[in-house]
């Protein structure tokens, strides 16, 4: 995903015609400076400044806003939703967010240019929210999850997508994801379905924008401002079931 790939995508806004190219809005956005991935990045780092500070040290679990805002499992969970949220944004140990870092700072700068900010963290939050369900519901036996590895799953899996829908090779990046959902599955610890699920919805929230309205507008009709209305109204159907499942589950198991 370069630049040429960025600017093959750049459409007439509007009520402009609009193919089976690609959903994005008219601006080039090839040089955009990706401020919400920045942003992703700096919350991610001042939470975790404020969790070694408060720890005192590296055992970041005796940080308060690390336990206040982890994500547990076989617990209790006292009608905490928040944690839903607040999990994807803290992290165990400097190699943790530093891997974590790096991958959103990889991975999300061209992400946030084809499918712009709001869309971007619209998928990105999905994702996370996505990832922890799937932690809640199939997570077995007691476990402290945190990290944003959901979230950032789900951007490979929108990756893949946009790779698809562009046709280009998908075989260096289904190895990437494959190598590291072995290493999710094979190493203890690291959060399987956390992962997974974040995978599964960001794949879909990509689906939604790019492949949903050319299947749903027939082509006649088909014009920029209706396929942006579809893509935004399946993403949105997409959060909804994400953060349902998650408050129904946080709610079960606080019974």
């Amino acid at each position: 995903m370069g630049q040429h790939c960025l600017d093959c995508l750049a459409q007439e806004a509007g009520s402009a015609r609009v193919g089976t190219t690609v959903p994005v809005e008219a601006e080039d956005r090839s040089t955009a400076t990706p401020y919400v991935t920045y942003g992703l990045i700096g919350v991610n780092l001042v939470l975790f400044l404020a969790c070694l500070v408060q720890a005192g040290g590296t055992d970041l679990i005796q940080s308060s806003v690390m336990r206040a805002g982890l994500l547990p499992t076989g617990y209790y969970l006292d009608f905490e939703y928040w944690r839903l949220f607040t999990s994807g944004f803290l992290h165990w140990s400097v190699t943790h967010i530093l891997v974590n870092m790096v991958s959103l700072y990889i991975i999300g700068r061209d992400l946030e240019r084809l499918f712009g900010p709001a869309r971007y963290l619209m998928i990105y939050v999905t994702s996370l929210l996505g990832g922890s369900a799937a932690v809640l519901a199939l997570q077995s036996g007691l476990s402290l999850t945190a990290g944003a590895s959901g979230a950032i799953y789900g951007l490979m899996g929108a990756l893949l997508v946009v790779v698809v829908r562009l046709k280009l090779p998908t075989t260096s990046l289904l190895v990437v994801i494959g190598f590291n959902i072995i290493i999710s599955w094979s190493i203890p610890g690291i959060s399987l379905w956390g992962h997974l699920g974040g995978l599964l919805f960001g794949a879909l929230g990509a689906l939604a924008v790019l492949w949903l309205p050319i299947v749903v507008v027939p082509a006649a009709q088909r014009t920029a401002a209706k396929v942006t209305r579809v893509g935004w109204f399946a993403l949105g159907g997409l959060f909804v079931v994400a953060l349902g499942a998650g408050l129904g589950l946080v709610s079960a198991l606080s019974l």
